[in-house]
């Protein structure tokens, strides 16, 4: 008897390139022209595919800008997925973060100017909110089974949990930005993490 296989097939990986790949243009134009000055059309150009087939990964700019953060996201999810089940909620969210930027290594400079260029223009600042919603959902939901019902019926704490959580990691990110050459980004966020989860340890 055959074992069913969780990899992904040949149509998913090209998927999933091609969905990287207009990130990946997206980000590139991004930071030679601005966000403001770059179109739909300029990206598909740049990826090497048609408008058509931006259109079947992205509604818009924004979406194929902050693909990243989605991706990077999910993983997190995962990662917090799979901890064991006696963990507390933000002991789980601490160490699923741990692991994660510990497996990054070192932020590249590319990186970081990306960062700066989405954080400081006025333009994305609509889509920055929905991503941060979206994200905190996803973080809440799992929270959420850790809690159950019974300790969390309002679903108060799980959402003001992921919201602590992902704040502090923001937080983080800006203080390393401002001194990237002093510490790794995950020393800023261990500290952070830290101060943010004193009242849910």
């Amino acid at each position: 008897m055959s074992v069913p296989t969780t990899e992904p097939g040949l149509r998913e990986r090209k998927k999933a390139a091609t969905r990287l790949a207009l990130h990946e243009a997206a980000l590139s134009l991004a930071l030679e022209h601005g966000p403001d000055r770059i179109t739909v059309e300029a990206i598909a150009d740049e990826a090497g595919v048609s408008r058509r087939t931006f259109s079947n990964y992205f509604a818009n700019k924004e979406e194929a800008l902050f693909y990243g953060q989605h991706r990077r996201m999910r993983e997190v999810v995962e990662m917090i997925r799979a901890r064991p089940r006696d963990e507390s909620p933000w002991a789980a969210l601490t160490a699923a973060a741990e692991e994660f930027y510990s497996a990054q290594g070192d932020l590249d400079p590319e990186w970081t100017a990306r960062t700066r260029l989405m954080r400081r223009h006025p333009s994305l600042a609509a889509a920055q909110m929905q991503t941060f919603a979206a994200m905190e959902r996803e973080v809440a939901a799992e929270v959420a089974a850790r809690l159950g019902p019974a300790a969390d019926p309002s679903g108060v704490r799980a959402t003001l949990i992921a919201a602590t959580f992902l704040a502090a990691l923001r937080v983080a990110l800006t203080a390393w930005l401002a001194h990237p050459a002093d510490s790794t980004y995950w020393e800023v966020a261990a500290e952070a993490l830290g101060e943010a989860g004193r009242g849910f340890a």
